[in-house]
């Protein structure tokens, strides 16, 4: 987690070292530095497993000014690349559980693009407050869920093991998870991995490198569907996205390649304060 703190330092040492030359064009040392920045970014996210919209939103708001509304929708459309980048990298190393993956992103895409069309009803300052205040939740549950749980990959006992065993009772318990966490995204810009991941943990029993890769894989119908919604009503910034877009991919190959080699509780620390972490950024814009 010190790349959190290396976001920050680098985006001082970039700002001060382009802002020496006075020729440069404003646009292409913003360009740059967002580039740079969600390269960093990237790597986090990527090793998380998370989509990252949250802390790229935070990013956006807090480091470069972008509106709110803006950042949300730039940051969840962001995702349909740098998950699917992502994705291929978990596919490759394992990490992914199709079912699952299948399932939850078609219904997540039909919650998102929905909700999505709300989020331009609630006020700057407020959609702050609220998006702030769902990343650090989802952070806080999620360290609660894993705290309690135990080991969440065992389908010995648990609730998971009755829902894994039946395909009707699992069907049904992946398309509301889908719905619910697609809603979620759609209305706040935000991937809504942690709530994902605990979903995957306790009701389908995945381990937490399979929730990791298969987090990965559900956001990008989500980010898609959400992306849509957002442009619709004119949220989103094309120029923003492809400077975003740039960097968060090559980060999340590159940090996906991490997840299966680091011990679980390192994955289940990295998971619970990356969303907190963005969430009190978000509150300091």
């Amino acid at each position: 987690m010190h790349l959190l703190y290396v976001i920050y330092a680098l985006y001082n040492i970039i700002s001060l070292w382009l802002t020496k030359s006075t020729t440069r064009n404003e646009g292409i040392i913003m360009a740059i530095e967002i580039i740079l920045i969600m390269i960093a970014a990237g790597l986090i996210v990527g090793f998380v497993g998370a989509g990252g919209s949250g802390f790229i939103i935070s990013i956006l708001t807090v480091l470069f000014g972008f509106p709110i509304h803006v950042a949300l929708g730039t940051a969840l459309a962001s995702m349909l690349f740098s998950s699917f980048s992502g994705a291929v990298s978990h596919y490759r190393e394992g990490n992914v559980t199709l079912r699952a993956g299948l399932i939850i992103g078609i219904f997540g895409a039909v919650g998102a693009f929905i909700s999505s069309h709300f989020s331009g009803f609630i006020p700057e300052d407020i959609l702050n407050y609220l998006t702030a205040g769902m990343l650090v939740l989802s952070g806080v549950v999620l360290c609660i869920r894993l705290l309690l749980m135990g080991k969440p990959s065992d389908k010995g006992t648990t609730i998971s093991a009755f829902i894994y065993q039946n395909k009707v009772i699992y069907f049904i318990s992946a398309a509301l998870l889908g719905i619910l966490t697609g809603a979620l995204s759609g209305l706040f810009g935000i991937g809504s991995a942690p709530f994902i991941q605990i979903g995957l943990l306790i009701l389908l029993g995945l381990s937490a490198q399979q929730s990791a890769g298969t987090t990965m894989m559900i956001i990008i119908p989500i980010a898609l569907a959400g992306g849509v919604g957002y442009a619709q009503l004119g949220f989103l910034d094309i120029k923003l996205l492809l400077e975003v877009v740039a960097g968060t991919m090559i980060g999340s190959y590159i940090g996906a390649k991490f997840t299966k080699r680091v011990r679980p509780v390192y994955l289940k620390t990295a998971m619970v304060l990356l969303p907190i972490f963005a969430g009190f950024l978000l509150l300091s814009a």
